[in-house]
This record gives structure tokens, C-alpha cells and sequence, in this order.
């Protein structure tokens, strides 16, 4: 019977720390960490690693229940899959398990919850742009890859692959980067 730990945050500029320190010092034997958007599953695969190494008895524990996702389906199918492994899943704050029936209940409603946070977020995130683009002070997002690497890489004769080990990203965002330039 093992207590794994599981942080995220959205973005590589947010700090894991507080969570991380928050799970070891519940008990968590193995924490395993991630920066990735809760909004779906995909790309999450410290989280799948967790799922899958989860065996009967087992606790998944998390520090909030949006760590796990914002799409309450998603939450509720982690919770599921966690459970048909004979594991349960605990939330640090509020302190809520699946242990008990009641915590399947408040769950599902931290589910929606963080969901239509992450609405309200998306929301606000588009009224800030259409702002600043009618004041005309919108630049767009932060590139996260460098362009000019990758053509001077492909002008090396080094593939599509190669680069995009090299600079962690995608073969389709290489491809994208290639076409625009």
C-alpha cells in the first residue's frame, strides 16, 4: 500500500514546490511532478505513469482536485480508472478521499467547479486581449521556440526528428516553423 503524489502546474514559469513539499510531508513515499495544462489529459504523461503504476490499496494524493484537471469528465475518469485499480484518491485541500461514498459526491462537485473556473479563466484571458488589441498594445503570445535555431538546424541538414528532440517540442511544430520560414 503506497501514498503517490501527484503536482502540476500550467505553465513553465509556475513554481512546483508547495506542492511537492506538501506531499512529502503527507506521507507520499513517491511524488511524481509535471508543467502541463489541466485542460485535457493529453501530454500529461507523469500522470499516466501514476495511473499505471497505481496496484490494489494504493492512494493517488493530490494537493487540490484541479491538479488533476480542470474537465470534470476527465477527473471523474482518472478517479474511475484509480479505482478500478483497487486504489482511491485523496485531495489535500478540501480533505476529501474516495474512500467513502460522500467523497465520490463532493468530488464530482470540486469536478465542475474547476471546470467552469477554467471558463471563467479562458474568459477573462480573451476580454484582456480583445482590450489590449482595441488599444492597440496586443503583441500576440511568447514564442516558445526558437525559430531562427530551428531553420539554421534544418539549413545543417539535420530532419525534422533530430530537431525536435533537440529543442523538445513536436515533429508538427517543426514542420509548422519550416513552412513559415
Amino acid at each position: 500500500m503506497a501514498r503517490i503524489g501527484y503536482a502540476r502546474v500550467s505553465t513553465l514559469d509556475q513554481d512546483l514546490d508547495t506542492q511537492l513539499a506538501r506531499l512529502k510531508a503527507e506521507g507520499c513515499g513517491i511524488v511524481r511532478a509535471e508543467k502541463a495544462s489541466g485542460g485535457s489529459r493529453e501530454g500529461r504523461l507523469e500522470l499516466a505513469t501514476v495511473i499505471e503504476f497505481l496496484r490494489p490499496g494504493d492512494e493517488l494524493v493530490v494537493t487540490r482536485l484541479d491538479r488533476l484537471g480542470r474537465d470534470t469528465r476527465d477527473v471523474l475518469n482518472l478517479i474511475h480508472e484509480a479505482e478500478q485499480r483497487g486504489a482511491f484518491v485523496t485531495v489535500l485541500d478540501p480533505h476529501v478521499s474516495t474512500r467513502g461514498e460522500m467523497g465520490h459526491v463532493v468530488l464530482t462537485v470540486l469536478g465542475m467547479v474547476a471546470q467552469m473556473e477554467r471558463r471563467f479563466i479562458k474568459e477573462r484571458q480573451r476580454e484582456g486581449i480583445e482590450t489590449a488589441k482595441i488599444k492597440g498594445v496586443y503583441t500576440g503570445g511568447k514564442r516558445r521556440l526558437d525559430r531562427e535555431h530551428i531553420q539554421e538546424l534544418h539549413a545543417g541538414g539535420t530532419g525534422p526528428a533530430a530537431i525536435a528532440r533537440t529543442v523538445g517540442c513536436s515533429r508538427m511544430q517543426i514542420y509548422r516553423v519550416l513552412r513559415e520560414g
